[in-house]
């Protein structure tokens, strides 16, 4: 399908001199939410990752079991969307959370760099999903863009890979799309990105893969989320939005959130349209709710 030409029937992206201009006011937004019930919110939307080349069964057994526990040990507090883990350990993970609320959360299809032929993202994609709870309605896919096909203005071939993989799986299966904001660097090249991706069926657009220099970024996050909310306008179809990659303390957490507010409005700030890739924020959050020190993971 020819995607490209859709492109036109949006406004451009902002230049880098306004979105520092609404990252300011965003900021000074943000203080209100320094709470411990946005701080609740964001917890309740961390997808808990683990993404280590050292990973095994036993090591990601441990990880998703702590999880687990978090029920028991803090009855009072919502417990985090997801655990992200690699697609070997899908069905481990499953497994372990079987009973609970919690998704599973696969990368796939060439994670990190999307540097494969299109017929093995496919076949890994399909893999994962045969391999876990999908028919549960539980499972959700993280993908990444082909950056280098974007940075080449291969526009419908970009998003023409999105769309053969979104094919793979049911319309349960919630598709996230990293965009690698970090590499594509541009406010339009970024805007361009989301915008490709949502045409294309994700469900989510992604910041980051967390494996480059630039990872999540403030400025990124307000681009991506002008693009969700123009796409809504347009379509009627909310998308929703994932920070992930250098967000850490709550503080970080907190400003995500302001963003979203901001320029999705409140109706956006639930685990089914606002999700935060994390590790070392999940302690830190649980630190600014209970106002103690907390190394729970």
């Amino acid at each position: 399908m020819e995607y490209a030409n859709h492109l036109k029937e949006y406004a451009p992206a902002m230049s880098e001199a306004q979105v520092a201009e609404e990252m300011d006011r965003i900021r000074k937004a943000a203080v209100r939410n320094h709470t411990p019930e946005v701080y609740k919110l964001c917890y309740s939307a961390v997808d808990l990752t683990t993404l280590s080349c050292t990973d095994s069964v036993e090591s990601v057994t441990e990880f998703a079991g702590k999880a687990v526990k978090f029920y028991r040990q803090f009855p009072h507090l919502p417990n985090v969307a997801s655990i992200c883990i690699y697609p070997p350990f899908v069905e481990t993970v499953g497994v372990v959370v079987d009973g609970t609320d919690m998704r599973i959360t696969s990368v796939a299809g060439g994670f990190p760099s999307s540097q494969t032929f299109l017929e093995v993202k496919v076949l890994e994609v399909a893999m994962s999903v045969r391999n876990g709870a999908a028919e549960m309605g539980y499972e959700e896919i993280d993908i990444v863009l082909n950056v280098g096909k974007m940075l080449e203005g291969h526009y419908d071939e970009v998003a023409n890979e999105v769309e053969v993989i979104r094919a793979e799986m049911s319309p349960e299966v919630v598709l996230k799309v990293i965009i690698e904001s970090g590499a594509l660097k541009t406010p339009d090249l970024i805007r361009k990105a989301s915008l490709l991706s949502m045409f294309a069926g994700a469900d989510f657009v992604k910041t980051s893969t967390g494996k480059i220099d630039v990872s999540a970024t403030p400025e990124a996050a307000v681009v991506m989320c002008q693009a969700i909310r123009d796409y809504y306008r347009k379509t009627g179809r909310k998308v929703g939005f994932k920070p992930a990659g250098g967000v850490r303390s709550a503080e970080d957490a907190a400003l995500y959130y302001t963003i979203v507010e901001e320029i999705l409005g409140k109706e956006w700030l639930t685990p089914e349209l606002f999700r935060i890739g994390a590790s070392s924020a999940a302690n830190n959050l649980l630190t600014a709710i209970e106002g103690r020190e907390v190394k729970f993971f």
